[in-house]
């Protein structure tokens, strides 16, 4: 079973908006239109059995109606190749009391951003949630890198998830983009470390609108070969950030990587199998 352990949609309602203007905002292309049927069609295609969404709560005051969204999208596609985490932002009051809720409803982690929320990974408060989310064995995924809307802002940047993980050791953090999006080298101090990592467009840079590709250079085969082995392949998701990149090229770009087959059975599912508890 192959595992997508990166994706985005948004309420059939809001999602038309909602890609638009982050598509026009950062000059990129989407691939599929947002919502939870484009996704699921997107995954046929491909050939991917599940894919895990990562909803952001970019003001506190969302992250109730985002999160009952959460729930109920899981209730509808229990069983179906849906999996939502939760959300959650640094500023919310009372992180332990919103974890536990999530956690009662099913919700296995959830997602920060740091650059979107506007609050570096190495802040206290980010500190907080991930403390929290870590005594409830519960998986955090982080954004990491650079990030096309917030040109130059570093509150993601390896060196800020270096600071992150040596005051939490958490297990279950995910670091996205191979641990540093665009910045590869300052990344490869993370390879190694005592988390997850993500394979979202490292092996193929955002498409503008007009489908060029972005100014953003991916990483070439060899040193991502080198990047997952150092890493460790039971450490390692495939994740393509649907719909900023199509899911079939993402998947045929760790293919055509280099990786062995068992490497490539662990990355494209295995690993994400047991995180999940499938």
């Amino acid at each position: 079973m192959i595992i997508d352990f990166h994706t985005h949609t948004f309420p059939d309602a809001l999602a038309p908006r909602a890609v638009a203007g982050m598509a026009a905002a950062a000059d990129m292309m989407n691939y599929s239109d947002g919502t939870a049927a484009g996704l699921r069609d997107s995954m046929a295609k491909a050939g991917i059995g599940v894919s895990v969404l990562a909803p952001v709560v970019t003001k506190p005051h969302q992250t109730e109606a985002i999160n009952r969204a959460a729930a109920e999208l899981n209730a509808a596609f229990a069983g179906r190749g849906l999996v939502s985490l939760g959300g959650i932002h640094p500023d919310t009051e009372a992180p332990e009391k919103v974890l536990r809720t999530l956690a009662a409803r099913g919700l296995p982690g959830v997602k920060l951003h740091p650059l979107f929320q506007g609050v570096p990974a190495d802040d206290e408060r980010t500190v907080r949630v991930v403390e929290c989310a870590a005594a409830l064995d519960m998986i955090v995924l982080i954004h990491a890198g650079s990030d096309p809307n917030y040109p130059g802002l570093d509150y993601a940047s390896p060196r800020r998830l270096a600071r992150l993980l040596e005051r939490v050791p958490h297990k279950k953090l995910i670091l996205a983009h191979m641990a540093g999006f665009n910045n590869w080298d300052e990344a490869a101090s993370l390879w190694g470390a005592p988390c997850y990592i993500d394979t979202a467009v490292a092996l193929g840079p955002w498409r503008r609108r007009n489908g060029e590709p972005s100014p953003a250079s991916p990483m070439d085969n060899a040193g991502f070969v080198k990047a997952v082995r150092r890493h460790g392949v039971d450490r390692v998701l495939f994740g393509s950030d649907s719909p900023w990149s199509d899911q079939s090229e993402a998947l045929n770009a760790v293919r055509g990587s280099g990786l062995t087959d068992s490497e490539l059975s662990a990355v494209l599912g295995g690993s994400g199998a047991k995180l999940l508890g499938l």
